[in-house]
């Protein structure tokens, strides 16, 4: 998993909206992830940007801190771009999920060392890819 590729997981799940989101932090917390953060965005751009009916579009911000601090421990910089995310989101009628590595983001853009990330970025994959797989 540590190809100079950086994939976005995607996929579209049979579940309605608000339970793609629960299902999405209860596999996050199944694997010792803690949620910063749930926060629907298509409210504000709604109200900000005067937009009638934006489809519905929600972050779900997740960190394991053991990962947390073993890519701090690499570079400081790693921590501009935390915390991992999810979002949840309707696309043309139905409920998609996608999620994105940071920590290949981070070697990738050159906020830390690609050779020291190597097994961060495994490890962290495989615990993602644990999650994925709960949603």
């Amino acid at each position: 998993m540590t190809s100079d590729m950086v994939d976005v997981l995607r996929k579209e799940v049979l579940y309605g909206y608000d339970e793609t989101i629960k299902r999405v932090e209860e596999a996050l917390l199944s694997e010792g992830f803690g949620i910063q953060l749930t926060k629907g965005m298509h409210g504000m751009l709604m109200q900000k940007l005067g937009l009638d009916d934006y489809p519905k579009y929600t972050m779900v911000l997740a960190c394991k801190p053991q990962l947390a601090k073993r890519a701090l421990d690499i570079s400081k910089d790693m921590g501009t771009i935390f915390p991992c995310s999810f979002t949840v989101y309707e696309e043309d009628g139905k409920v998609m999920v996608a999620h994105v590595s940071i920590m290949k983001i981070g070697a990738e853009i050159g906020l830390a060392d690609k050779d020291a990330m190597a097994s961060l970025i495994e490890d962290t994959g495989k615990d993602i890819r644990k999650v994925w797989d709960k949603i």
